[in-house]
């Protein structure tokens, strides 16, 4: 019997063969080199990114604040700054308990009073303005835009106006006085008198910054809870003690821990509002915040360490007042 021959083909169906190459797919991660590369840059591309931010704050923010602690340490004069003798604490102790410490405490009062004087009226005023915004009123775009007028103004500018406001002699100030029978002031000479007038420069200047912050902030309140009070029969008066004011809670005290730290930094206005006295916060220092006493010591009187001493002080206070915010805060969200 013939034995027939036959020739036998393998199915490309069969799984026991082993599969074909296939192309490498479009995107796929490269490999070798190429792949470390794009590992980094997906890695390091971020930190590229923000570098110039921390570049920027090491040359201009760290960099000083560093140099200036040094200088604190060192009695240094404003005609000779590569010559510095080593004092240690001894700037510090003068401040606080030395010849001109005085004078410091005088002006960390006035920094204080300042800060109450301004901040308490403008947020206030603030807050009554956003309120008012916060309503359908008639162009409302052109009140929020006319809020940041004052803002946008210089402070020279500002401060040159309101200088002349309060002059003696025939300001606008005595004269409004002077039609319900109180005699002229002299604002820049007394105490109280002028720190008064500064402040209603500061309050002038940084309301409606604050009235858009606090607006923004009411924007931001569920609408739900203004319909639940008013079925609940409460009017707009109790709506805003009970639902605005407990909601705008954290935004006020953002508000309070930002407007005391531009006060503590207060120059501008009492500088130029005292005139030729500006650098000594007038004749007997009656509004010399800590910002003119550092600017005086430092230019005026060229100890540039203790200048330092005293920016170093205030850069601790600021710290406290952070500390204090974060402590607030916490107890307020800890409340809800």
């Amino acid at each position: 019997m013939a034995t027939s021959t036959r020739t036998h083909r393998s199915d490309p169906a069969d799984p026991a063969d082993p599969p074909a190459a296939s192309p490498p797919e479009r995107g796929r991660t490269p490999t070798g080199l190429r792949s470390r590369l794009h590992r980094w840059d997906h890695i390091g591309s971020p930190y590229v990114f923000v570098a110039p931010f921390f570049l920027v704050f090491a040359v201009f923010g760290l960099f000083p604040l560093l140099y200036t602690g040094w200088l604190s340490l060192h009695q240094v004069s404003l005609f000779n700054v590569d010559q510095a003798d080593w004092v240690g604490l001894q700037n510090y102790r003068d401040l606080l308990f030395g010849p001109p410490s005085e004078l410091f405490w005088r002006a960390l009062r006035n920094t204080v009073t300042l800060g109450v004087l301004s901040t308490v009226p403008q947020l206030l005023i603030a807050l009554g303005l956003a309120h008012l915004l916060n309503y359908r009123l008639p162009a409302r775009g052109f009140f929020r835009t006319a809020l940041l007028a004052p803002y946008a103004t210089s402070v020279a500018a500002a401060t040159l106006v309101f200088a002349l406001i309060f002059s003696p002699e025939g300001g606008m100030a005595n004269w409004l006085l002077g039609l319900v029978g109180i005699g002229p002031v002299s604002w820049e000479s007394g105490t109280w008198s002028s720190q008064l007038a500064i402040s209603v420069i500061v309050i002038w200047r940084w309301t409606g910054y604050n009235a858009l912050i606090y607006l923004a902030a009411m924007q931001a309140i569920p609408r739900e809870l203004y319909e639940a009070a008013a079925i609940d029969g409460a009017n707009r008066w109790q709506q805003f003690r009970h639902v605005t004011i407990p909601e705008l809670r954290p935004t006020i005290l953002f508000t309070v821990v930002v407007s005391f730290i531009g006060a503590t930094q207060l120059f501008g206005e009492p500088y130029l509002f005292g005139g030729q006295s500006g650098h000594q916060g007038g004749t007997q220092h009656q509004y010399e915040t800590l910002g003119i006493f550092m600017y005086d010591q430092g230019f005026h009187y060229s100890m540039l360490g203790r200048a330092s001493a005293v920016a170093w002080l205030m850069f601790g206070l600021l710290v406290l007042v952070g500390l204090a915010n974060t402590l607030i805060a916490r107890r307020l969200r800890s409340a809800k």
